[in-house]
């Protein structure tokens, strides 16, 4: 198998669901991200979609233009960014950042959370997603 990427800041999940996608580990991805001008301290990584659109871009990756409503795991694409634990902040909205992937028909979700028992999860009930964004790699 592989080793997921481990967020290495509170707030990185941004920068390491990309790094998880990408195949870099947490530092390599940072300091891309940092050279874009893209911070793991800045809130908006992880209530705004356009940072990590924007650091997928850059390795000539290519998104879905729109956040897709999730329906049900089954429906999933093979790889995609998902967001669980939506919530709300002073009206606006964030989440955590996770990658979904299924490959030969086997579905998982790479979780950067430190404090996770295992990265490799599977244990889809007791995710929430409300959206994703569908990632295409040729």
């Amino acid at each position: 198998m592989f080793e997921p990427v481990i967020q290495e800041e509170t707030t990185g999940c941004g920068i390491a669901s990309v790094a998880n996608i990408l195949g870099k580990t947490y530092s390599q991805m940072k300091a891309s991200a940092n050279a874009m001008g893209i911070y793991a301290d800045d809130k908006s990584l992880w209530s705004n979609t356009q940072y990590v659109r924007q650091m997928l871009s850059a390795a000539d990756v290519k998104t879905s233009t729109e956040e897709i409503h999730f329906e049900t795991w089954s429906a999933m694409p093979n790889l995609a960014l998902l967001a669980i634990k939506h919530h709300q902040e002073e009206g606006k909205d964030f989440w955590h950042w996770v990658v979904f992937k299924r490959i030969d028909g086997k579905a998982f979700v790479l979780d950067s959370a430190s404090y996770l028992p295992t990265n490799i999860r599977t244990d889809f009930d007791d995710m929430h997603p409300k959206w994703f964004i569908e990632v295409m790699v040729s």
